[in-house]
């Protein structure tokens, strides 16, 4: 059983997953297995993975019904200790990331955390870091943590793979979301990476599912820290935005 389970979940990628199979590839922390989930490209995809991919991928291409299907097909094949999930076109910060992550997790005084997390550095297509994410990683997270938002970016989330369910496919633009929530409550402690741990690739997203987005945000925080105190938070979160805006 690897130490880490590397998830890349990608369809007609060919122009940003290189990146992301190197800087895994690269990693001088060996004991992880990357499975690559293909939605059935059509591109040069498929080439690329053969190409660049670590001697530990394994590959799944074949048509799926969107992202979560895919990302749930892939965490029912890992069969590592802690899954983590890496989207084309994202990288680890270094060669060292994987190293510096299962470090922090043996240094751990109570055991196995069920999360091991960091920050998270926005770069663009050609690899230049734009700056830090807008939300900014805890020392201490908790379950109540995610009521103030999606604190800890997805793929700089490791979790303990016996703690991650499925993901709710009821959802289209916010599982992932939901998804950490769910492992935070259940979650005896998590450990606190005092670093960037991941670049992510900023391309933007549509308005109509930015907009949509928010929306499922929204109603799952409703679910899991109640209808009234997640109105508040978000008139907070307006003024933070506007804040933000203006700077």
């Amino acid at each position: 059983m690897p130490f880490f389970s590397i998830i890349t979940v990608c369809f007609n990628a060919e122009s940003t997953i290189s990146p992301t199979l190197r800087s895994v590839a690269g990693q001088s922390f060996r004991d992880f297995e990357h499975i690559v989930q293909d939605g059935g490209s059509s591109d040069n995809t498929l080439r690329i993975i053969r190409e660049l991919g670590s001697d530990t991928l394994s590959l799944v291409s074949q048509p799926d019904k969107g992202l979560y299907y895919a990302m749930n097909d892939a965490l029912a094949r890992a069969t590592g200790e802690y899954v983590v999930f890496l989207n084309a076109g994202d990288t680890f910060h270094t060669p060292e990331t994987l190293a510096m992550v299962h470090r922090a997790i043996k240094e751990y005084a109570d055991g196995l955390p069920g999360v091991a997390y960091g920050q998270t550095v926005l770069v663009d297509a050609e690899r230049n870091i734009l700056g830090p994410r807008h939300l900014t990683a805890p020392d201490n997270l908790t379950f109540r943590s995610f009521s103030n938002g999606m604190v800890v970016c997805h793929q700089a989330f490791f979790a303990r793979r016996d703690l991650a369910p499925q993901f709710n496919t009821s959802y289209r633009f916010s599982a992932d979301y939901d998804w950490c929530i769910q492992i935070l409550r259940k979650s005896p402690g998590n450990v606190y990476i005092d670093g960037t741990v991941i670049d992510y690739l900023h391309e933007g997203v549509t308005t109509a599912n930015h907009k949509k987005s928010l929306r499922e945000r929204f109603n799952i925080m409703c679910r899991y820290y109640g209808t009234i105190p997640t109105a508040f938070r978000h008139i907070r979160f307006l003024f933070r935005h506007l804040a933000r805006y203006r700077q």
